[in-house]
């Protein structure tokens, strides 16, 4: 304790990264306070339908990642989704369209240009779901709550404009504490809105526990420590990484390769268990608002059916298809994100193999086939943490406090808060200090 109180004491003794923690705090700060300004033209005390609404199902969800901004009907009631949505949409097209495999590959001008093609995307994005969000507002909340009135033209343009403003203003928060702040922009707006219903959350399970005779306060510890050792399963998904082994060789004067085993010649190859981080999870999220969104455009038996079994967050078909979509975006996204081919490339470049490997080809091919290897546990227990919740809600849970126990929430939260405090260790390490181990000293900044 008393080394983690020091280490936190030495981050803020380097000005650059002080202000980088300011500036990032400052940022989700203006994003929290946006997501209780009520659009233009509601009367706010009347939105308890809405609040309803996203109690449970799939509404809380939506609420969650906005921070309670949906249900508030707030500036930010979309909050950042959209962005997710086009970044998915981006990604896959990447796939079948050749102008988009090309910027792929054209570094860091072909990163700008995608991320221009995502912003317009999210653009188009919001201006569809923004007249769904005032339509359902209409379904939801009483006429009279609309001072403007609920049909009018005036009411539903300003609406839909200023919704759209608030995701295109979420999205530059985001990135300017990408870029200037600490950590994942996007990923912690996700974070803060979910972090904000915890205490809340825990409120309601106390008060469940204690009032209504289910089991008192032994029963609430005993589901804190499960939440905790949940936690603990969570982070050691993140950070589990296979290692393998790589050797380098030395060119004799003959001209042929001798194998160096001494002298530090041997190294490794970190292949992380979980190389998708929160990303499959938050895509996987993202699709399943769309069958129910779907259906509910029918009025067939059907299609009701379809959008209450999509719409029930810890029905058995809900999970399956959510366990499913989270499996295939992890291979997915990782395929996409560990460049097996270039990484047989530099190690033929810079004399490394694998030992019983050739290099080139078959070398991309055996990291290939170990990535999936590794992949597929890291995938499962993925899944299995994220559905979760719904077998908490079987043993009388509130589902408020269940969804803490995986799912979206959890695993977000972890991951984010690693992502987060690696980048800040990162720094401490390349910009003032050895290590922040109990063995790690002090010394200047390196210029």
């Amino acid at each position: 304790m008393k080394n983690f109180i020091e280490s936190f004491k030495n981050v803020w003794k380097i000005e650059e990264l002080k202000n980088r923690i300011l500036f990032t705090l400052g940022l989700l700060l203006v994003y929290r306070f946006g997501a209780h300004v009520t659009l233009p033209g509601i009367d706010a005390t009347q939105l308890g339908g809405l609040a309803g609404q996203t109690n449970k199902g799939i509404g809380s969800i939506l609420d969650m990642f906005t921070g309670g901004a949906f249900s508030k009907a707030s500036v930010f009631a979309l909050g950042i989704m959209p962005y997710i949505s086009a970044s998915i949409v981006v990604q896959l097209m990447g796939i079948a369209i050749p102008y988009l495999q090309k910027l792929q590959k054209d570094g860091e001008s072909g990163r700008k240009k995608l991320n221009q093609i995502t912003r317009w995307l999210t653009i188009g994005i919001t201006l569809l779901q923004g007249p769904g969000y005032i339509y359902n507002l209409r379904q939801t909340i009483p006429h009279d709550a609309f001072l403007l009135g609920f049909d009018s033209f005036a009411f539903l343009f300003s609406s839909v404009l200023i919704l759209t403003t608030g995701t295109i203003f979420a999205m530059w928060l985001g990135e300017k504490i990408t870029d200037k702040g600490i950590g994942n922009g996007i990923s912690l707006l996700i974070m803060v809105g979910i972090l904000a219903r915890l205490p809340q959350a825990l409120i309601q399970e106390f008060t469940s526990r204690v009032t209504n005779n289910s089991g008192g306060l032994m029963i609430l510890v005993f589901e804190v420590i499960v939440w905790l050792l949940v936690i603990i399963a969570c982070v050691l998904l993140v950070m589990a990484i296979r290692k393998i082994p790589v050797q380098y060789a030395r060119r004799t004067t003959s001209g042929d390769f001798e194998q160096d085993m001494m002298g530090g010649n041997r190294q490794w190859i970190p292949l992380k268990l979980n190389a998708a981080g929160v990303m499959p999870i938050i895509f996987a999220q993202a699709i399943m608002f769309i069958p129910a969104a779907l259906a509910r455009l029918s009025q067939s038996e059907t299609s009701q059916s379809i959008a209450g079994a999509f719409s029930n967050m810890f029905g058995l078909w809900y999970n399956l298809v959510f366990a499913s979509l989270i499996i295939i975006f992890t291979f997915f996204y990782t395929a996409i994100t560990v460049p097996t081919n270039k990484m047989a490339d530099d190690l033929k470049r810079s004399g490394g193999f694998i030992p019983g490997v050739k290099p080139g080809t078959d070398t991309a091919d055996f990291l290939d086939k170990i990535m999936s290897l590794v992949t597929l546990p890291g995938a499962l227990f993925l899944a299995l943490i994220a559905v979760f919740p719904a077998i908490v809600v079987s043993l009388d849970v509130q589902q408020s406090w269940a969804m803490f126990y995986g799912g979206t929430s959890l695993i977000i939260m972890v991951g984010v808060a690693i992502d987060t405090i690696q980048q800040i260790n990162s720094y401490l390490l390349n910009k003032h200090y050895d290590g922040l181990m109990k063995s790690g000293k002090n010394r200047k900044a390196v210029a």
